[in-house]
């Protein structure tokens, strides 16, 4: 898939090393970790609202040291 990122953002994506999913807000805030991003869209896809938040996150060993940028939502 192909996604509309600003150049820091696909850099972190690019040296992503897994993926979170959030959704909610507050003490209803959910979070579940995947090792790909197609995982991770496809857990949001399950709620058919396009709410779940998909983040890229880089590991401290990796170019983009640790960062961590909003990708889409699923």
């Amino acid at each position: 898939m192909t996604y509309n990122l600003l150049p820091r953002e696909q850099f972190v994506l690019d040296n992503a090393d897994h993926f979170v999913a959030v959704r909610g807000r507050g003490l209803n805030r959910t979070r579940n970790t995947f090792k790909t991003i197609k995982e991770a869209e496809s857990f949001g896809r399950t709620y058919g609202d396009k709410r779940t938040m998909i983040y890229a996150v880089a590991g401290d060993d990796t170019p983009a040291i640790g960062g961590v940028s909003h990708i889409t939502n699923a």
